[in-house]
């Protein structure tokens, strides 16, 4: 990674909650509300926000961990503010603890862990036995 990532750097995306943003499973609408899966989508989002500008030409960040508390529901047409801060670097491996808001609302908060790897070493990873 280049230099100048630091623990207290922030990204911010912006939402407003559509149907295809509903709680949903096997295209059948459970909730009429943003989803949990949806959000958890988002926090990655942010998180890779912070990563894109000090990746080398050579480096990808993969998704290492994840973890969500959803705490209240957010209806269509809500707008939402993702906020993801870089907690800890730790070797190759980038976590953030992010945000969610519906307004001043804090509506879901979890951590997302990252590491940067070559891009070589994903593909062979990626390679079918």
């Amino acid at each position: 990674m280049k230099p100048g990532l630091n623990t207290g750097h922030q990204a911010v995306i912006h939402a407003v909650v559509t149907p295809e943003m509903f709680a949903q499973f096997d295209g059948e609408i459970v909730h009429r509300a943003y989803s949990t899966v949806t959000m958890i989508y988002h926090m990655e989002w942010a998180s890779r926000l912070l990563i894109l500008p000090f990746l080398e030409e050579e480096e990808e960040g993969m998704g290492g961990a994840v973890s969500a508390t959803h705490l209240s529901p957010s209806a269509e047409g809500s707008s939402l503010t993702i906020t993801a801060t870089v907690d800890k670097l730790d070797g190759k491996s980038v976590h953030t603890f992010v945000t969610v808001h519906n307004g001043t609302k804090l509506i879901g908060q979890g951590e997302v862990k990252q590491v940067i790897l070559p891009k070589s070493k994903i593909s062979q990873m990626l390679k079918k036995e």
